[in-house]
């Protein structure tokens, strides 16, 4: 397991998602609980909406993106957490039987001057189905701790 750091978040780098297929099992699942819209529901009603086919929700979508992330770098990093998304965007749907895959890109990495044991990594994901098209765009920032600079928890 790599331990990335602050100073391993170079612009350009970038992190290859593992790939998942999403089944229409998990995708009524999801929905059950979080977005029970009727395309996310029944394969015939996502066959009736502009969809195609009974259809993840975006924000099914956008987390199984974040267990890509997990996987992909964020697993043994010295990640500290996001203060947020600049940009989230569902381009495709996403059908069951689809297999997801993409990656993450390195846009930008300062040093945080507020707290300079910090660095600011500004990054895109990509989310791609198994023809290559992207179903979602996501930007956003990953706080990550400079090397040797370990988390003092005590006072939390």
């Amino acid at each position: 397991m790599a331990n990335y750091t602050f100073e391993d978040f170079t612009p350009g780098r970038r992190f290859d998602f593992t790939k998942r297929t999403l089944t229409a099992t998990e995708i009524v699942a999801f929905a059950t609980e979080f977005d029970p819209q009727p395309m996310h529901m029944d394969e015939a009603a996502g066959r009736a909406s502009i969809l195609g086919g009974l259809a993840a929700s975006g924000w099914h979508t956008s987390a199984v993106m974040m267990r890509m992330l997990f996987e992909a770098y964020i697993d043994g990093s010295t990640s500290e957490g996001s203060p947020g998304v600049d940009l989230m965007e569902w381009k495709r749907p996403v059908l069951a039987g689809d297999t997801l895959g993409g990656h993450c890109e390195v846009l930008d990495a300062r040093t945080s001057r507020s707290r300079p044991e910090i660095g600011i990594v500004r990054m895109r994901a990509t989310v791609t189905n198994q023809r290559g098209e992207t179903v979602a765009l996501c930007e956003y920032i990953n706080m990550m701790r400079l090397a040797g600079k370990e988390a003092d928890h005590a006072h939390g």
